[in-house]
């Protein structure tokens, strides 16, 4: 066949590539900069482009452009080591047949270009209509779990797809919902949360379809439904395993006929909006233990997205940790600094509650580290805090009241605000200001 380009500047990453790929018989170009791989595409057409993102001045989706250009049917191959949302979807806008997220083994890269061949001989390209102005998000992530997220999030947006989102606590399966919304054409109606959990049962109907006056005892004025309030959005449905299993019944026959009857109405009503949900239960399990219904199960589980905990992703911490300590610096005016020996303890550490649990203690730290800097003594001072309850709900360090006197002037005397970051109960900040004089 005719020669691949490879678009690489790392050498040894370059000539291992070329290595492998004529030993598999394949005739290999091998370019270290986006303006040697632009000279060449402007000469000749590739039947196969691999290239990196992150090259000089110019990037990867440069030469995606360029080689569609030059030949519309080129299969692209896109590599990082640092993708993100941004980068995915812009890859997958510009019509990517693959992203990959660095490291991978030279196998992955072999059976990537394979497909690549039989697609093009079959005539088969992935199409995915264009989304225009693409939004900076918060997800933070570049290890490969994360790129394979942000690639179904690239490929599902776009559509109506009812979303199931699965993973712990704190995980951050709300912002992949709003990802997805800001993404679609239903971007500039309304994204509602709904958190099923919080909401009795015999209340989450009402909540979710509406109530006309006199429906239920209280009920004194007409009440319009989320669904209905949602129109031409998106409603998130957050721990959608906690709903009651008579309720699943009428919420399945939502998502199949798009059709809400408020409580005390004959009467239904169409609604257009797209639904997503998100669970931290398993729920296939519960559907074998007859405590979730399997046609509802069904008939959210149209795309399935599993979000791995922090733990399994320990390359994201860095970025996680210095995107929020820049965060709350800019917020609060400040100047913090990060000690290599605090983000060693930080990789060292299981984040039980996630990426949540490590946004509240960069927060925490931002503000009270002694000295503006945040060392390896802060953070294991801040984990054993958040990790004993006892001394979280009743006790702050030995310089408790200047800490307290910080954060509420970091948080404008916001005391809601100042209980969380210092991780106690609002009412055990009461009793402190009360005994401090404050």
């Amino acid at each position: 066949m005719d020669k691949l380009l490879v678009v690489e500047d790392d050498a040894s990453m370059r000539t291992t590539m070329v290595t492998c790929l004529e030993l598999e018989g394949y005739s290999v170009e091998a370019v270290a900069s986006t303006h040697e791989a632009l000279d060449r595409l402007g000469k000749h057409s590739y039947p196969i482009v691999i290239s990196d993102i992150y090259l000089d001045e110019r990037t990867g989706i440069d030469v995606l452009r360029s080689a569609k250009k030059q030949n519309p049917n080129c299969a692209v191959i896109l590599m990082s080591g640092r993708g993100s949302m941004e980068t995915v979807m812009a890859a997958t806008e510009g019509g990517a047949f693959e992203y990959l997220a660095k490291p991978f083994e030279m196998s992955h890269m072999i059976e990537t270009i394979k497909r690549a061949e039989k697609s093009r001989e079959n005539g088969h390209e992935d199409e995915v209509d264009s989304i225009d102005d693409l939004p900076q998000t918060e997800m933070i992530g570049s290890s490969p779990s994360m790129i394979e997220i942000y690639k179904t999030i690239s490929k599902v947006a776009p559509t109506d797809a009812t979303v199931l989102i699965e993973g712990e606590t704190g995980t951050g399966k709300e912002l992949i919902a709003r990802m997805i919304h800001q993404n679609s054409r239903r971007s500039q109606h309304p994204f509602v949360p709904v958190d099923c959990g919080s909401i009795t049962p015999s209340l989450l109907e009402s909540e979710l379809f509406g109530a006309l006056k006199g429906a239920y005892t209280g009920a004194d004025r007409d009440r319009m439904g989320v669904f209905e309030a949602a129109s031409n959005g998106t409603v998130f449905l957050d721990e959608i395993g906690d709903i009651d299993l008579g309720f699943q019944l009428k919420l399945l026959r939502f998502l199949q006929e798009r059709e809400i009857r408020p409580l005390g109405s004959a009467r239904t009503k169409k609604v257009d909006v797209r639904v997503i949900a998100a669970t931290n239960k398993d729920v296939q399990k519960m559907v074998e233990e007859g405590k979730f219904r399997e046609d509802l199960w069904y008939r959210l589980n149209v795309v399935r997205l599993t979000v791995p905990p922090l733990c399994e992703r320990p390359s994201d911490i860095p970025l996680l940790v210095h995107y929020y300590l820049r965060r709350y610096n800019e917020r609060y005016h400040l100047d913090t600094r990060l000690l290599e020996s605090g983000l060693k303890a930080m990789q060292e550490y299981s984040w039980p509650g996630n990426v949540r649990q490590l946004q509240h203690m960069m927060e925490r730290l931002t503000i009270l580290a002694p000295g503006q800097r945040i060392d390896a003594d802060g953070v294991k001072t801040a984990i054993q805090q958040m990790d004993s309850r006892d001394a979280a709900s009743e006790t702050l360090a030995d310089t408790e009241t200047d800490q307290i006197r910080r954060v509420l002037a970091a948080t404008n005397g916001n005391k809601s605000r100042a209980a969380k970051i210092l991780g106690i109960e609002r009412k055990t900040l009461y009793r402190k200001l009360d005994r401090m004089g404050l």
